[in-house]
């Protein structure tokens, strides 16, 4: 009976055979170093751009004449403040459009005000606070969750919000690359012809990525989620949004700039998403310090003053009263909940006796 197992095992096939336990761990081994060494490359490359950052903006900081910056925050006149929250109402609305795109794939139904304000309130908390895996999952999940979602479904939605936010960058970098080449090379200080290369990169991958959606290869596995991604119409849509939301949120910078920086829009986005890249790289909350090293390091002014006043007038017009309007929309929610709960115990109450 022994030799009869055993020749059985002989003629099995190879693939049917499981590898030693040995083997097993080795490779498990292979893939926890490999882990490591890449996190600690991704932690040393953050390293690099926070150091980078922080030394362009010392340097700039020891030469800032502090009366000439208040000068140039009073000189930035109503007009350019009505329009940049123009564009940043702009922005937010189309920030909106990620939840919706995302539940419409995911099949789910959500009132639109309750979108809205999940929408806004995680993206304009993650934004200010940084760490949107943590910051927006909890404010999307707090919300979505009295509408009946799951923590999976909230997951989802939120993957494919970022989707579409990635979607749109790849869109901004291929165009710009491509139509302005000279005008990126004085900013990333390389060959316009290779601008040109990488721009065609971005369009073909975003080509390849749609054609791939439309063949139906869309489900996707990341941590353990299991995720179906939009197809092609949803898809185009996304790209649509995300552009709109990048070029209103960039919109918001160049109407702060001073008249005479002499940089076109087109280029300014590309600088702009650039920057975005940076400060997410950086891994700092709001991608403070890396997006305005990048910013004076690109962008033309007359003096250090007049583009330091406008970034500061960014970060209060597109960060801080978004954030702080927040917070008051979830207080203002939760004190309706709260009020509506009780409005329904005293009718239950009263109805009993």
């Amino acid at each position: 009976m022994t030799q009869l197992l055993r020749n059985r095992e002989k003629k099995a096939p190879l693939r049917d055979r499981k590898p030693p336990p040995a083997l097993e761990s080795i490779e498990t081994g292979r893939q926890i170093r490999r882990r490591r060494l890449w996190k600690i490359a991704g932690t040393a490359f953050n390293l690099a751009i926070l150091l980078l950052s922080v030394v362009i903006l010392v340097r700039t900081f020891a030469t800032v004449n502090y009366w000439e910056l208040r000068a140039a925050i009073q000189a930035t006149s109503s007009h350019q403040i009505a329009l940049a929250f123009l564009f940043c109402a702009t922005s937010y609305l189309s920030l909106t459009g990620y939840d919706a795109i995302a539940l419409r794939h995911l099949g789910l139904r959500v009132p639109y005000p309750t979108t809205a304000l999940a929408s806004f309130a995680s993206f304009s908390i993650a934004f200010t606070l940084g760490f949107p895996l943590i910051t927006a999952g909890t404010v999307r999940y707090w919300i979505y969750s009295q509408a009946g979602l799951s923590a999976a479904k909230v997951a989802s939605l939120t993957v494919v919000a970022s989707v579409t936010f990635w979607l749109g960058m790849v869109l901004i970098i291929g165009a710009s690359f491509v139509a302005r080449p000279a005008a990126i090379a004085e900013v990333d200080h390389l060959q316009a012809w290779i601008n040109f290369l990488i721009g065609l990169g971005a369009v073909g991958a975003l080509l390849a990525y749609l054609v791939w959606v439309a063949r139906g290869h869309r489900r996707m596995r990341i941590q353990g989620l299991k995720l179906e991604l939009p197809g092609l119409g949803l898809t185009l849509s996304q790209i649509v949004l995300g552009l709109a939301d990048l070029c209103s949120a960039a919109a918001v910078l160049y109407f702060l700039l001073p008249s005479d920086h002499g940089t076109d829009f087109l280029s300014f986005a590309a600088t702009y998403v650039l920057a975005c890249l940076l400060g997410i790289a950086s891994n700092v909350p709001g991608g403070i310090g890396a997006f305005e090293a990048t910013m004076l390091n690109s962008v033309p002014a007359p003096s250090p003053e007049a583009l330091l006043a406008s970034l500061l007038l960014f970060r209060v017009v597109y960060y801080l009263v978004p954030f702080l309007l927040a917070l008051a929309l979830l207080g203002a929610h939760e004190g309706m909940r709260h009020w509506t709960s009780l409005r329904e115990a005293m009718n239950h109450g009263t109805d009993e006796d």
